[in-house]
């Protein structure tokens, strides 16, 4: 028999009616909860007007991401210039019998010279040229992409981070709530007698702790403001409100592997960018072949004579590939390998990407089924079992060290359920924004904790409640101090 189902059996009616009571509550607390969760596909923070707000004013106010734009626009200008033609020459000249006098109109050999010359590439290179830039202004616009895609993923991570600590703040407040009743139960029992003042300080002392987990938080909730309105270059301070709260948000629905690996490789900027590279190598390849075909250059030119009779010339100019062997050949076989680089490149990524997407469709996965395991029955019961211990401690019972265990799990739990949530959402973050990082992406916070575990905060705090875990037992005297530990620097 456990130590919860003791607690349950031995106290009075009324106790057991608080307790059922305080359980009911909790339940119908967490009711709407799940069914919210329920909502299949439901993007709760694509909703927030909150964090619509933060993305559009950062994606406006972002420099990478008007550098990134001013280089798209760069590197489209350069398409016509690839294909136009090159310059033509104009050449003006003199030719003068002796140094004595001008002989022009009195020799016929002396003569003014104006000549224009026109290079002309071999048919094709023109249009192959102004494919190649064509093809690399399309890479920087998969550059363009991939920035706007992480700006939006780095504000929506940067704006969940902030709810996450704001509600542990909340958690701390509900906590300390919980510790004053503890405080008021261990006087009383200490004031009549039957109880140690050492209960009385060690409640005390569990408050001090919590306020100083407060200003923790309250430091990580300024950095977490501050790293958002930098995003969306604001003055630092500057405030930011809560839309709405981790724990409502409906939880992503894990979607068929096949629909989001083709939805990922539809939206990468990567691949789209490797995979433009490639063709740009493909166009350069052609481009290289043509290249052993020699350019032309016309040339026409008058030469005045004064008096006697003007002379024209005309000629057309072809260049000798005497060197192909070490020139235009080479650089056929260099693109050719920077192609099959670039194909090979493009197949790495698309692996990659379907590893992450198979990665973060499992591990979402795991996590509904984590936050589940919470809102169905364990938050309950941690709750239930707070209630049970201050009750059973109050009549005697039990001994202050299964209130402290009590309540250190009673948040460990609280507090994991949120982060199971928070991954959850960080996971749905990373598959909109594409990204080629394991599991849920560059997330900041306690992304991904071992905390996410039901039971692993309060195991991580050194409480000992076996394998109940999540506040579900009692635990032993022994553990008190460790559990101590555990609600002061657990969260």
């Amino acid at each position: 028999m456990t130590t919860s189902t003791r607690h349950f059996i031995h106290r009075s009616p009324l106790q057991t009616i608080a307790v059922v009571c305080a359980a009911v509550a909790a339940a119908a607390a967490v009711l709407p909860e799940l069914a919210r969760a329920q909502e299949a596909g439901a993007d709760g923070l694509a909703t927030d007007p909150v964090l619509r707000e933060l993305i559009s004013e950062s994606l406006a106010a972002r420099p990478e991401l008007k550098q990134a734009e001013a280089s798209v626009r760069a590197e489209r200008e350069r398409v016509p210039q690839a294909g136009a033609l090159p310059d033509p020459t104009l050449t003006l000249g003199i030719q003068n019998d002796g140094f004595g006098e001008l002989m022009i109109g009195e020799m016929e050999s002396s003569y003014y010279q104006i000549m224009l010359s026109q290079p002309l590439p071999w048919p094709g290179k023109r249009g192959l040229r102004e494919d190649v830039a064509k093809l690399a202004a399309k890479g920087a616009e998969a550059d363009v992409a991939r920035l706007r895609l992480s700006t939006e993923a780095e504000v929506r991570r940067g704006y969940l981070d902030l709810l996450v600590v704001r509600e542990r703040l909340a958690l701390l407040d509900e906590l300390e709530r919980v510790w004053q009743r503890s405080i008021g139960t261990a006087r009383a029992r200490y004031e009549a007698g039957d109880g140690a003042q050492s209960d009385v300080m060690r409640a005390q002392l569990e408050l001090l702790r919590l306020q100083q987990r407060r200003w923790s938080l309250q430091a990580e909730e300024a950095a977490r403001l501050q790293a958002l309105n930098r995003l969306r270059g604001r003055p630092l301070d500057a405030p930011i409100a809560s839309g709405t709260a981790v724990r409502d948000l409906p939880l992503p629905a894990v979607p068929p592997l096949d629909a989001a690996t083709s939805d990922a490789e539809a939206r990468s900027p990567e691949l789209a960018g490797a995979r433009t590279a490639a063709r740009q190598a493909e166009a350069q390849t052609r481009l290289a072949r043509r290249e052993r075909y020699p350019d032309l250059s016309l040339q026409a030119g008058i030469m005045p004579r004064g008096r006697l009779d003007p002379m024209w010339t005309a000629g057309i100019s072809v260049g000798l590939p005497l060197w192909s062997g070490r020139k235009q050949s080479r650089a056929v076989a260099e693109s050719e390998a920077r192609t099959s680089a670039s194909e090979l490149g493009a197949e790495a990524i698309l692996q990659t990407l379907r590893q992450r997407v198979a990665e973060r469709r499992a591990a979402l996965a795991s996590l509904l089924e984590t936050v589940q395991i919470y809102r169905k029955g364990l938050l309950v019961q941690s709750q239930a079992t707070t209630e049970s211990a201050l009750a059973q401690y109050r009549v005697g019972k039990v001994t202050f060290a299964s209130v402290l265990d009590a309540n250190a799990g009673y948040l460990n739990d609280q507090e994991a359920h949120l982060l199971a949530a928070a991954d959850a959402q960080r996971i749905a973050i990373a598959a909109a924004e594409v990204s080629l990082d394991p599991a849920g992406g560059a997330g900041g916070g306690a992304g991904m904790s071992g905390a996410s575990v039901p039971g692993a905060g309060a195991a991580g705090g050194g409480t000992a409640r076996g394998a109940g875990g999540g506040g579900s037992g009692g635990g032993a005297p022994a553990a008190a101090p460790a559990a101590g530990g555990s609600m002061s620097g657990g969260m």
